[in-house]
């Protein structure tokens, strides 16, 4: 029994030895700065071809919602800590009052999949420093220090997967509320006249408690989108921006990082300066490019003025304005993302539940026009109110006219095949049209259209299938 036993032993020696992993030192590292056209292409397709997203603002700020201690403030709601400056500890009242009741994130997620959008990002922690999850690294959460206690990070990502939606993540580099990463001196006022001296502590708080916090978000709710912010601190490197997204690319590599991973941002326009900057897109705020871009990038923008939930900011962008923006940023080849801001309660505003349903609307008959599309080799505009946009790989081109509709709308940017059928999305019948080689595509509006569809987007597309772009 021996001889039977020692080569038993041998045996389990062998396999044992064979399943242990490489060393770190004999393990190939990737190096994602450096990553490929055509893995970039690949992980980015999705995206590319999404077109429309959610931006979600929400936290403790929605407590105050732009008023303290009787005071409107004069800045955005979600900067209230700082534009007020509330000292830490009474901050942290408001936080104790965060307790969202009515936030149901199926009918969230249910509203998001009517309105036609792709991909949520939401803030699981803006620059206050608050969670919206579980977090193990600190008690300043939802579940630890708001009397809620529910994962609200576990719920949305649960319902994008119902409804089909890809769940992404903001994160704030900058934080009011931890030590190590307020200036000196001057917790969380620097925005504001305030001296922004150093912290040496910086570097402890990215690795000692952001990283873990982003390893937290990547393992337990797997998004497809981590979208930074707060990137322009001083104590935040281009080195530190760096290392940032090859750690976040080395837990996931498929998923999708914004430029503000790094420091690379030029202010509100939001694309790169040249350079070595990390991140996949580029993130104009609150304006859309003036020309298309060779490089991908996604427009942020809000409903009304403000990001987070203010009880007096009443001026809201219509639903056409909106639409209108949708179109012009797919005709230069972006995303757009727009943004709501919910309650304390946790309720979407009646303004942008209008808004997001009529958007809708318009896309389930105008959809095609907009999701997996590219943008034109050289004009996709034409004057103000007409803007082109090609079905991705096909000669099938959309013409969109803003405002109001003539009897005839004449295009000059595309030239259909003789045979070529051109409608008007939302009318089932073909219109009558006529080439020109001088003045271009002329069509004629049946004039007894019934044009009440159109009436709160004033957005009308025009489908013209085996064309060619006129360069």
């Amino acid at each position: 029994m021996k001889p039977i036993y020692n080569l038993l032993i041998a045996v389990l020696v062998f396999a044992c030895q064979q399943k242990q992993p490489p060393s770190e030192s004999t393990a190939e590292q990737i190096n994602y700065l450096e990553e490929s056209e055509e893995a970039f292409d690949q992980r980015m397709a999705w995206w590319r071809d999404a077109k429309f997203g959610m931006f979600i603002h929400w936290g403790v700020y929605a407590v105050p919602a732009g008023i303290h201690d009787g005071k409107e403030t004069d800045f955005i709601a979600e900067w209230i800590m700082n534009s007020e400056r509330i000292p830490i500890a009474r901050y942290e009242e408001y936080a104790r009052q965060f307790d969202p009741q009515e936030f149901d994130a199926d009918s969230w997620m249910k509203l998001a999949s009517e309105a036609g959008v792709k991909y949520i990002v939401i803030t699981s922690k803006h620059h206050d420093g608050f969670a919206l999850w579980d977090s193990k690294v600190s008690d300043y959460d939802i579940m630890d220090f708001a009397p809620y206690k529910k994962d609200i990070l576990k719920s949305l990502s649960e319902a994008c997967k119902k409804y089909n939606i890809k769940f992404g993540l903001y994160h704030s580099i900058m934080d009011w509320h931890h030590p190590q990463a307020q200036s000196i001196n001057e917790p969380h006022y620097w925005a504001f006249g305030g001296e922004n001296k150093s912290n040496p502590e910086f570097p402890n708080y990215l690795e000692g408690y952001m990283k873990p916090q982003l390893k937290e978000l990547i393992e337990n709710y797997d998004p497809a989108i981590l979208w930074f912010d707060g990137e322009w601190v001083d104590d935040f490197t281009h080195e530190q921006g760096q290392a940032l997204y090859q750690y976040i690319r080395e837990l996931k590599p498929d998923i999708l990082i914004n430029n503000r991973v790094d420091k690379g941002r030029q202010g509100m326009q939001g694309m790169n300066a040249e350079g070595d900057f990390a991140g996949d897109f580029g993130t104009p705020e609150q304006e859309i490019l003036a020309t298309s871009s060779d490089l991908d990038w996604e427009s942020c923008m809000t409903m009304n003025d403000t990001w987070g939930y203010d009880q007096t900011d009443e001026n809201w962008k219509s639903t056409a304005q909106l639409v209108h923006n949708l179109v012009d940023v797919a005709a230069k080849g972006g995303n757009y993302l727009l943004n709501i801001g919910p309650t304390g309660e946790g309720l979407i505003p009646d303004a942008s539940v209008e808004r997001l349903q009529q958007i809708g609307k318009w896309l389930k008959i105008n959809g095609e026009a907009i999701y997996n599309t590219q943008k034109l080799e050289k004009n996709y505009l034409q004057a103000d109110s007409v803007r082109y946009i090609r079905k991705k790989g096909t000669d099938t081109f959309y013409v969109v006219k803003m405002g109001n509709l003539p009897g005839s709308v004449t295009f000059s940017h595309v030239k259909p095949a003789e045979t070529a059928d051109i409608k008007l999305l939302g009318y089932d019948k073909p219109l009558q049209w006529k080439f020109d080689k001088d003045r271009g595509v002329t069509i004629d509006i049946p004039k007894n259209i019934d044009l009440s569809y159109w009436e709160n987007t004033r957005a009308w597309t025009f489908k013209i299938e085996h064309a060619e772009e006129v360069k």
